[in-house]
């Protein structure tokens, strides 16, 4: 018998969830208080038997119990951590004879948050988005297990709307800002932190959070502009 296929129109598709990690046991409880000062809902934590801990986020709290958007924190697993382990002893990072193509992977991710493998989430508010990035400022600043282990980067919309030019002049977050996203009606914000383990080092992993201007069809997340 052959499978009657349902019109893909007539289907609902949605991100179900992401899973994230982090290296070290001690640092999942700082990574976990990263992730809810950007405004994630923690839904559910419990411990592992390693010592370290499980947690589960997610984007939505109109309705947390969701099967979409979801965000899963947990420790990298072993064999996953020996293997970063190997590819950095292999690259001699952090050594004299280090490898120069560690050096150059670097400086391009330290040019452009969006060059490599990144968790993009999208606000529908941009007070939302300054107060996230407050909190995480103040984190940063205050806290000394925090101090040092997060970086962050802001891209205000391309100039040349009246309106959105005017709203993010008058921004405590985005009125100094002289980068720029990859287009217009939009603003960017970027967390990086090596609490989160990510690409073939295991450094670090940028979260980006969007913000879209309402009413206008090319926004950052529908037209890229180069």
């Amino acid at each position: 018998m052959s499978a009657v296929l349902e019109p893909r129109a007539q289907v609902n598709r949605m991100l179900g969830h992401v899973a994230l990690h982090y290296d070290k046991v001690e640092d999942g409880p700082l990574a976990a208080r990263v992730l809810e000062s950007i405004g994630l809902l923690l839904t559910q934590h419990f411990p592992l038997g390693d010592g370290s801990e499980f947690y589960r986020f997610t984007v939505n709290h109109r309705e947390p119990n969701r099967g979409d958007g979801i965000i899963y924190l947990s420790r990298l697993p072993e064999a996953h951590r020996d293997l970063i382990r190997a590819i950095r002893d292999s690259l001699h990072v952090g050594s004299p004879t280090e490898h120069p193509t560690v050096a150059r992977m670097r400086a391009a991710q330290a040019a452009d948050p969006e060059y490599t493998f990144h968790l993009g989430l999208l606000f529908d508010s941009l007070e939302a988005v300054e107060q996230a990035m407050s909190r995480v400022m103040d984190l940063s600043r205050s806290d000394p297990q925090l101090r040092g282990r997060i970086n962050m980067e802001l891209n205000r919309a391309r100039p040349g709307t009246p309106e959105v030019d005017r709203r993010l002049d008058a921004s405590p977050l985005y009125g100094s800002v002289k980068r720029y996203a990859y287009g217009r009606n939009g603003v960017q914000a970027f967390i990086e932190t090596d609490l989160l383990v990510s690409g073939p080092l295991g450094e670090g992993l940028v979260i980006e959070i969007d913000y879209v201007f309402p009413g206008y069809k090319d926004h950052i997340l529908s037209v890229v502009e180069l």
